[in-house]
């Protein structure tokens, strides 16, 4: 009976340990690992005389713990203007508030006019965008295909492999934009492979938007012809 308890704990801490590993937020990452040591903890504490492997288990619960209510009272400290909230609202809901304040702090906030471009097509995205407020138009060739209003992210489709945009971005009115450089972005993405992956999720959601926006306008036009 003792050995079948014993792989019960042991096949349970190991199972915890294979969902941690496919988890993209930190923080669930160290709360998979302070649950795989809790699990494997009366395993490794009651195997014997050799206790060395219930210190190690129970070290590793007790720095996740740790970690995780550092997190946790800092996460409490974050605050965000309205305009910020609604963007990590949008794009970046896969963030806990300490990540979502960190990488909103590698942009900046600026107003432009009616008529600046913002990406050009056949040449590399120079920034993220996010349009806050105003609209933009999608060309291509010089032709309308498509408009942005506010909420849109634009550039998400080829600013982080540096691919050539497939259309020009103007502005069609006075606009409110967070932006982040494309080469600045790509930088911190490196030194933070959890953010991206919540990052590339909201590119995902963005970029099915735009393509069901998109199909509507299509269908649109070809009703009216």
């Amino acid at each position: 009976m003792a050995s079948f308890n014993s792989a019960w704990f042991l096949y349970g801490a190991l199972l915890l340990l294979l969902a941690t590993s496919f988890v993209v937020r930190i923080e669930y990452a160290r709360i998979g690992l302070a649950a795989a040591a809790l699990v494997a903890l009366p395993l490794t504490l009651f195997r014997g005389p050799d206790l060395g492997y219930g210190l190690l288990v129970l070290a590793i619960l007790v720095v996740n713990i740790g970690i995780l209510a550092r997190l946790w009272l800092r996460g409490t400290k974050v605050q965000f203007s309205p305009e910020e909230e609604e963007l990590r609202r949008q794009h970046f809901s896969g963030l806990g508030a300490t990540a979502a304040r960190d990488l909103i702090d590698q942009g900046y906030w600026i107003s432009a006019k009616r008529g600046e471009v913002l990406i050009r097509e056949n040449q590399a995205a120079p920034s993220l965008f996010y349009l806050a407020e105003g609209q933009a138009a999608i060309l291509r060739d010089g032709v309308e295909i498509a408009k942005l209003s506010g909420g849109a992210l634009i550039g998400e489709a080829t600013v982080l492999d540096g691919a050539h945009a497939t259309g020009t971005v103007t502005l069609g009115s006075h606009a409110r934009l967070w932006f982040v450089p494309a080469a600045a972005l790509r930088a911190y993405l490196a030194a933070n492979p959890g953010i991206a992956g919540a990052l590339h999720e909201g590119f995902a959601r963005a970029l099915r938007g735009k393509l069901a926006s998109a199909n509507t306008r299509i269908a649109e036009r070809s009703v009216i012809s």
